[in-house]
């Protein structure tokens, strides 16, 4: 039978020692500065904090509120195009329509348009997941193992370029912009380039290599709710055609919100328009055909300039500006019960 005593140290023999090594750095000897806070000092950081937090909360409200925009809902304003566009099969039919709006004040500088949406919800864990990042990237890849089905491949076996379900619920409405001067409706000069990060065009998006787009996609069909292929996305420009498209990037960039807002066009600066949109009448002439009225959404146009702090948000500002609140109050509250027990010390001291 085995001895289970004879692990011990026999009689006479030294016990190892587990104890750490004398040294400055297993001793913890090193130099180290170790602050003396003193009411001084936690009195000064408190009021600084809070001061420089009330100082950046009030200059960022104060730009965000210096922001022009103008917001056009459109949802009711085109409800026979909406009538039409719950009927699925319907999805071939073109359907118009137009909102006026007036501008009172010119709105000056650099102008974007943006399209919002409301109750559509982009943070769904499946619909995040739902895209293969390497066929965006121009690969040739097996779509059967991504994770876009059901929008992988048809039932033919013909793959969709691009799938998922983010790619096939592109926001596909057009929006054009007249002005009404005088007698004349002048068309609005808008650019639909630029609207993406450089990161997506040179890094995440790429087209496949081949000597033209048409042959590069061929073998794959679009999207089962789009309405032609993806290297035809913009015939004007072959540039902005494939998955280096500026709309198809800024969509699929998901938002982690059920109301969202998303770039669409910048105002070209041009001809009468060189300061930016002057006051006067205009018109949106929509091309209706995203669906909103299953999910009991709402639709809309927004024409907004930029400051240095970004858009109209006062989210920021208002986060700075609780926090410098708290901070000060937490200040004066220290400062309080500091001069309470100081005054009792001294009454005690005095006793």
């Amino acid at each position: 039978m085995e001895n289970k005593t004879s692990f011990l140290p026999r009689k006479g023999e030294a016990q190892p020692s587990r104890c750490p090594d004398n040294s400055a750095f297993k001793q913890q000897r090193l130099p180290a500065w170790k602050p003396q806070l003193t009411i001084a000092s936690v009195l000064s950081c408190f009021f600084l904090t809070g001061a420089f937090c009330l100082t950046v909360g009030v200059c960022l409200v104060l730009s965000a509120n210096s922001v022009r925009e103008i917001q056009i809902d459109y949802s009711d304003k085109c409800s026979d195009c909406s009538k039409l566009r719950e009927n699925s099969s319907n999805w071939n039919k073109e359907c118009h329509c137009s909102v006026n709006f007036t501008l009172k004040e010119d709105i000056l500088g650099d102008v974007f348009m943006y399209y919002g949406l409301e109750n559509f919800y982009q943070n769904h864990r499946r619909y995040v997941m739902s895209r293969s990042d390497a066929q965006l990237l121009g690969r040739n890849v097996n779509i059967q193992r991504s994770k876009c089905a059901p929008f992988s491949t048809y039932r033919n076996g013909t793959p969709m370029a691009p799938c998922g379900a983010i790619a096939n619920s592109m926001f596909n409405d057009t929006i054009d912009l007249f002005y009404n001067r005088n007698s004349s409706v002048i068309q609005v000069p808008l650019l639909k380039t630029g609207n993406s990060w450089w990161t997506d065009k040179n890094v995440k998006f790429r087209n496949p290599e081949s000597y033209n787009l048409s042959s590069a996609f061929a073998g794959t069909a679009r999207p089962p709710y789009w309405q032609k292929p993806v290297y035809l996305l913009d015939e004007e420009d072959e540039r902005n055609n494939g998955y280096v498209n500026d709309e198809f990037i800024v969509w699929m960039r998901v938002s982690a919100f059920a109301t969202f807002r998303n770039l669409y066009r910048r105002l070209r600066r041009v001809r009468h328009f060189t300061r930016g949109l002057p006051a006067g009448n205009y018109t949106f002439r929509i091309a209706y055909n995203f669906p909103v009225t299953r999910f009991k959404g709402r639709k809309h146009v927004v024409l907004s300039t930029v400051v240095w702090s970004g858009g109209r948000n006062p989210f920021l500002g208002i986060a700075y500006l609780v926090s410098g609140t708290a901070a000060t109050l937490t200040g004066f509250v220290i400062t309080g019960i500091h001069l309470k027990l100081r005054k009792k010390k001294t009454y005690f001291q005095k006793q």
